[in-house]
């Protein structure tokens, strides 16, 4: 309980005084010869001669506090999340099925790919974990496909994440499109608040989109598809979005099966480096290449700290107005205390 006006309640103050007057005043009344006709003991309306003057006084409090505006408030926690709206664009071509290393064992790029974005998004390893952010992911090969749409959720985004597959390396989709997988991932990442505006529940109706980036993983360099990575970074870049582009493969040597037998050959040399470092630096972005799983941790770490979530705790009070109730009680009283004087209490003259 508060007060919104809590001087007036001072009128308070009057109220003892008001009483001490009435009490010392002398009111009319009839002068007798004797006694001896008034009864010895004096009758319940003589002992509660005075009960109007304090039913007064009590109409009187009321209506002091009454104006003091009396005011009950609930107060409310409101959590809003500023997050992040990421795409993750995965290669899953043929070259995707290569080996790399990751703490010490010889995993396929995918793998690996897959395990370490899992622990960026859900946290393990040296990754706390993305979850505040709105994550959808795309793969492609020749054709851009999208996987999984942008959500707060991360049991379906697990799922969709396992279900991702290497393309053969004799399939006719085993091509690179690295420009168009990159204009679809700008393309629904620019109506992500629309894709918000959808979702139902307390956490999408208390989300902010704070920015928006694409994390774009490939071995190797566009030969297919509609766009061409410039292009589709120049969009990316009208619209807002960062490219982080990493380059997955690097100097190691590894061995692969050739119908020439086993050749040893550079894991990296199939990256456009230049090519990807040009798309994130038009659009704000970093590119990294990772020869290892170790190493994409830690772009991973560098791209976790350039993209910080926030959650913003948004306390406000609810407050609601008691006045007529006091008011109301208070004419009550005086009602009463009017009806006794006419009736029970009635003096004469």
């Amino acid at each position: 309980m508060r007060f919104a006006d809590p001087l007036a309640l001072v009128l308070l103050l009057l109220l003892p005084l008001i009483l001490y007057l009435r009490l010392r005043s002398r009111g009319p009344a009839l002068i007798f010869s004797s006694l001896s006709l008034v009864p010895a003991q004096a009758g319940w309306r003589c002992r509660l001669h005075r009960l109007p003057l304090f039913l007064r006084l009590a109409a009187l409090a009321l209506l002091i506090i009454a104006l003091a505006r009396p005011q009950s408030g609930m107060e409310n926690i409101r959590e809003v999340n500023n997050g992040v709206a990421m795409e993750m664009v995965l290669d899953r071509s043929g070259s995707m099925g290569r080996e790399m290393d990751f703490d010490g064992r010889k995993m396929t790029r995918l793998s690996v790919v897959k395990k370490v974005f899992s622990e960026f998004v859900n946290g393990g390893g040296s990754l706390p974990g993305r979850p505040n952010d709105l994550i959808g992911m795309i793969t492609f090969a020749r054709y851009a496909d999208t996987i999984c749409p942008l959500t707060l959720a991360r049991g379906p985004l697990r799922d969709f994440l396992d279900s991702i597959k290497v393309v053969p390396p004799r399939s006719p989709e085993n091509r690179t499109a690295i420009g168009d997988a990159i204009a679809l991932a700008a393309a629904r990442l620019h109506v992500a608040e629309k894709t918000m505006a959808r979702e139902t529940g307390t956490a999408a109706k208390n989300y902010k989109i704070k920015s928006k980036i694409i994390i774009l993983m490939t071995d190797g360099a566009n030969n297919a598809g509609r766009y061409t990575p410039e292009a589709a970074a120049a969009l990316a870049k009208k619209w807002g979005i960062k490219i982080y582009a990493i380059g997955v493969g690097g100097n190691d040597v590894v061995k692969v099966q050739t119908i020439f037998g086993t050749q040893m050959i550079r894991t990296g040399n199939g990256v456009d480096r230049k090519l990807l470092a040009a798309i994130a630096a038009k659009t704000g972005g970093i590119f990294k290449m990772a020869g290892n799983g170790k190493a994409l941790q830690d772009v991973y770490k560098q791209i976790d700290k350039l993209e910080k979530s926030k959650v913003e705790s948004i306390r406000f009070l609810n407050y609601k107005e008691h006045f007529f109730y006091f008011a109301l009680s208070a004419l009550l009283l005086l009602l009463l205390e009017t009806a006794l004087r006419c009736t029970v209490f009635r003096r004469i003259p």
